[in-house]
């Protein structure tokens, strides 16, 4: 069993609160086994009211986002939007709308960001856009007391409602 990074329940979190997911799920693998098998979702959101799917790969390194170099980082995030690719073509078939994320609070501006952003229909929630959804999630723990079910966002429900 893998274990759930704070950064995937950061993601969760958001899924939860701000994207109205009814489910979501950590560390999800592709269906059938074999080396396909080893694939893992970081976190699945699903909002079954909308027929939406949300697919994320998550990376939370605060030094910056990187796997050996440039290159092999965007291959990297590359092979990783594929497998989302797969997943949600044997899994979510049912689903009208499925968004792909990446989400790292770090990521070098210049070649690695330019070439991120080349990979069609994968969402960048990176750098400033990734502390902007840290902030929507704060205004809601701010004004909810009840557990929303999340432990970052019962850590930021503590944070903002300290005295």
């Amino acid at each position: 069993m893998i274990k759930t990074d704070i950064g995937e329940y950061i993601v969760g979190g958001y899924l939860k609160v701000i994207k109205e997911c009814d489910f979501v799920d950590y560390n999800v693998r592709l269906p059938g086994g074999g080396l396909k098998g080893l694939s893992e979702m970081d976190v699945v959101g699903l909002d079954f009211k909308n027929k939406s799917a949300y697919l994320c790969e998550v990376t939370t390194h605060i030094r910056g986002l990187l796997y050996g170099n440039n290159k092999k980082t965007v291959e990297k995030i590359s092979k990783k939007h594929e497998a989302q690719k797969d997943y949600a073509e044997q899994v979510l078939s049912d689903f009208s709308s499925i968004t792909y994320m990446f989400w790292s609070p770090y990521v070098p501006e210049g070649y690695m960001t330019n070439e991120l952003n080349k990979i069609d229909s994968l969402e960048l929630i990176i750098n400033k856009d990734y502390t902007s959804c840290i902030d929507e999630m704060r205004e809601v723990a701010a004004n909810q007391k009840n557990d929303l079910g999340n432990p970052f966002l019962r850590t930021l429900q503590i944070l903002e409602h300290l005295r």
